[in-house]
């Protein structure tokens, strides 16, 4: 189940590569993802001292949690992965000046944790972000004419 996705990662970026990590949540975290109040839009993953954080989401606060807890809804959260995938990513990101977008925050069926999928992204230019549009948009003129026939 997928509880967030990033849509503006495709059309910003040129994804070449996804990863698989875990995402370290506390308790509040967990139920307020699960009722989808998620937000991927402005963060991104960064890598310091050899370990992977997710910064700038947002989990808002849930309304039962405010009471015990001081929450801060856009603090850094570590991702869990192992150190030689990260490594090799530091590699990757330090050589070819690439870097690491957040895609989507998901479930798979069948299991109790929460994970995170992130990409090795670079940058698009203007004029991709146009051609993208473009092929978007004659794809769906094809797929309208080949439904009336």
């Amino acid at each position: 189940m997928t509880y967030a996705t990033n849509k503006k990662a495709r059309y910003n970026y040129e994804l070449i590569d996804t990863f698989e990590a875990g995402l370290k949540l506390e308790g509040a975290e967990v139920k307020s993802i699960r009722a989808g109040k998620l937000s991927l839009k402005e963060s991104y993953v960064k890598i310091k001292d050899n370990e992977i954080f997710l910064t700038q989401s947002h989990i808002p606060v849930p309304d039962y949690a405010v009471q015990w807890a001081k929450f801060d809804e856009k603090r850094d959260r570590k991702l869990l992965m192992h150190k030689k995938e990260i490594i090799k990513l530091q590699a990757k990101i330090q050589e070819k000046g690439l870097t690491l977008v957040a895609v989507s925050v998901y479930q798979k069926e069948g299991e109790k944790k929460i994970k995170i999928q992130i990409a090795l992204a670079r940058g698009k230019k203007t004029f991709d972000k146009k051609q993208t549009i473009k092929e978007r948009d004659i794809k769906r003129d094809m797929d309208r004419t080949l439904k009336r026939f």
